[in-house]
């Protein structure tokens, strides 16, 4: 966001203006709702980060910041007494203070010391690698010769599109069953996917040998397959991802698996929540299955949650048709970051030193009016497809990035995890 200095100039002006004119008691809430919800929030148009200014901002505009002895993180960040201080002695207390402040100070883990260190470091070599040339090395292959072998073990990786008349005449669009529309709309998008990736590491193939020029798309694809990165042609008609091209492949093999399997086996008892390409469509499915049995309003219903003890220590596979919900779906495939999942207190807990990232159990998503939801100590988590956590609103008006709020067991506040930052990926970056 494009926060300016005129943003900070404005709310000290309030803040000073509120304090000479309330001598007796500061208004905190005015104070906060212009800070956080005009001068700043006003630029802010995603409201997880307007959240995020409003619990950061309440921790300084708050009664305790005036109580003697207050800190606002260990021992060196605190309020000094303002009796009998000059001006000077302000700035030589702010200037004793660490110069890098420690993740605490925003409210962060200190595995965000890591995550910091491990994105510079990616840009770093994502820079180096702008300024290598393609030439070999001694003696080794060049990259005609590389890539070469890549796009064709790749080719026999990724299989052939399908053949979506055939599999509707298997899953036949049925007014009690959106999971089969679900099922012909991810094959169509996935095919889509498949025959850009296919076609053009044939070209690939054929312009190595000679018999084909080059386009500038095409040689794109080319230098980046030769770096080991995922091509910008590829992700152009691909699912949100971040992964280098090693993993890429890996992981769009495994959702081609899981969708094969769908078809020769029929509707998953659980389903891979991670692994579906547009998630939206898959839980607006679910939801239209109990409105459309329960005959109730589909703007009435929304999702409740809930991580059954009884599926603890469970993987996918252990799920049998006896443990099938008769509405909803259980859905794995999630990662925690910011947080971990304890086993043994089965809620949300602070992360473990230098785990950035913890595996969430299958969780049941269950449909239910809003008016039901059951009433339980629990975190709004914040469900993203991918950790860059920002994403554009489709035509359909739903974000390419941003999935769904899921509330998961927590005994601390809200605020605690949302300064930690605390969210749900669909998938990480390696």
């Amino acid at each position: 966001y494009e926060f300016t200095e005129s943003d900070l100039r404005i709310s000290v002006m309030q803040l000073k203006m509120f304090l000479e004119e309330y001598p007796d008691e500061t208004p905190f809430k005015a104070l906060n709702y212009l800070t956080g919800e005009c001068n700043y929030g006003g630029r802010v148009t995603d409201d997880k980060d307007r959240r995020l200014i409003m619990t950061l901002l309440a921790d300084y505009y708050c009664p305790e910041a005036l109580v003697k002895g207050h800190t606002f993180y260990g021992e060196e960040f605190f309020c000094p007494e303002p009796d009998g201080l000059t001006h000077d002695q302000f700035v030589e207390f702010v200037r004793k203070l660490p110069p890098i402040p420690p993740p605490g100070v925003f409210g962060f883990h200190d595995n965000a010391t890591l995550t910091k260190d491990q994105k510079e470091t990616y840009e770093l070599m994502g820079a180096l690698l702008l300024t290598v040339g393609a030439s070999s090395g001694g003696g080794g292959s060049g990259p005609e010769e590389v890539v070469g072998e890549v796009a064709k073990e790749i080719l026999g990786r990724v299989p052939e599109p399908w053949h979506v008349p055939t599999v509707q005449e298997k899953y036949p669009v049925d007014y009690n069953q959106s999971m089969n529309t679900v099922l012909a709309q991810e094959l169509q998008r996935f095919n889509k996917l498949i025959a850009v990736i296919r076609g053009s590491l044939r070209d690939i193939g054929k312009a190595v040998q000679g018999l084909l020029l080059m386009s500038t798309e095409l040689e794109g694809c080319f230098f980046h397959i030769f770096d080991g990165a995922t091509p910008e042609m590829w992700l152009g008609k691909s699912y949100p991802s971040r992964k280098p091209l090693g993993s890429y492949v890996n992981d769009l093999c495994d959702r081609l698996r899981f969708f094969q399997t769908w078809i020769d086996e029929g509707i998953p008892y659980s389903f891979w929540l991670s692994g579906i390409y547009f998630t939206q469509a898959f839980t607006t499915g679910v939801l239209q299955n109990f409105a459309r049995k329960t005959k109730h309003p589909i703007d009435t219903i929304g999702f409740d949650f809930d991580t059954p003890l009884g599926y603890k220590g469970k993987t996918s596979d252990d799920i049998k048709e006896d443990d099938q919900p008769a509405d909803g779906a259980l859905v794995y495939g999630m990662y925690l970051e910011g947080c971990k999942w304890d086993q043994d207190s089965w809620q949300l807990e602070e992360s473990d030193p230098k785990v950035l990232f913890c595996a969430l159990p299958i969780v049941f998503l269950i449909p239910e009016l809003k008016n039901n939801f059951k009433k339980f100590e629990h975190y709004n988590t914040p469900f993203y497809k991918v950790s860059t956590r920002k994403g554009t609103l489709s035509t359909t008006g739903h974000s390419t990035n941003f999935v769904m709020w899921m509330r998961l067991n927590s005994t601390l506040p809200q605020t605690h995890w949302t300064k930690r930052g605390a969210a749900l990926l669909s998938q990480l970056d390696v």
